[in-house]
């Protein structure tokens, strides 16, 4: 989804909320766990893990936390054997959704996923059916407030990121896989503050929703799956207008 509509202001609300129950904590614990068992527990070696840590400190994560996390990965403390798997799904009105799951039960997972969406409106798609539609990005998101629009954009560039999105309320900077850490670390040593550092996926293309009722199964289905157990991340290619959103709160 775009950056430039009032959904984007619905995440990042949720985002806050998931954030004080501990959600997101969570969910970047399980992801330094894969990272560390797949890449090993040396942050320099491992560029998976160096992007868990700047986005789990982004979030002020405990430390205590992340070294936990750490040592699970790499096997010092007993734990599930946690394994990563993505599902792909057509939500109403044809959007497509991408799920990304860490679970110790692919079965669970899978069921979840399913039965979430038939009960929702939403299918399940077979392998390649969906991803085809979304490309791999890195994604830094930086308070308005630190610095103009310009003076992002310069620095964009200068940081070597690829594109810069700016709204009232956040600048997100998109950078190739390989170039987030190296975009992060030159924002971090001008000690420009970052609210986000994470792999993300992005649409190729997107599909505006306008029927209210349609946008709202959407929305419904997106938060259900979201909050999965199992579930990490969840991507979709809609887009819903401002005014359209302005329908939906009432």
């Amino acid at each position: 989804m775009a950056g430039h509509n009032k959904w984007s202001k619905v995440k990042r609300l949720k985002a806050v909320v998931d954030a004080k129950k501990g959600k997101v904590f969570s969910k970047f614990a399980r992801e330094i766990v894969i990272a560390v068992k797949t890449g090993g527990k040396d942050p320099d070696a491992n560029p998976r893990l160096r992007t868990a840590l700047l986005g789990a400190r982004s979030v002020n994560m405990p430390n205590d936390n992340i070294d936990r996390a750490i040592k699970k990965g790499s096997g010092e403390l007993e734990g599930a054997t946690l394994e990563e798997i993505t599902y792909e799904a057509y939500a109403p009105g044809g959007v497509a959704m991408l799920i990304e799951c860490v679970t110790d039960n692919k079965n669970r997972a899978s069921a979840d996923v399913r039965i979430t969406c038939n009960k929702n409106g939403g299918t399940m798609g077979s392998a390649g059916s969906v991803a085809h539609l979304f490309q791999r990005i890195g994604s830094i998101k930086v308070p308005a407030a630190a610095l103009s629009a310009d003076d992002m954009t310069d620095l964009a560039i200068e940081a070597g990121a690829d594109d810069v999105v700016s709204d009232g309320e956040e600048h997100t900077l998109i950078t190739t896989v390989g170039q987030l850490y190296a975009v992060a670390g030159f924002l971090r040593e001008r000690s420009i503050p970052t609210s986000s550092i994470k792999l993300d996926y992005q649409p190729s293309t997107t599909i505006t929703l306008t029927d209210p009722a349609t946008a709202r199964q959407v929305l419904e289905l997106y938060d259900l799956l979201d909050e999965l157990d199992d579930t990490q991340n969840v991507f979709a290619n809609f887009e819903i207008s401002d005014e359209l959103m302005d329908q939906l709160d009432t």
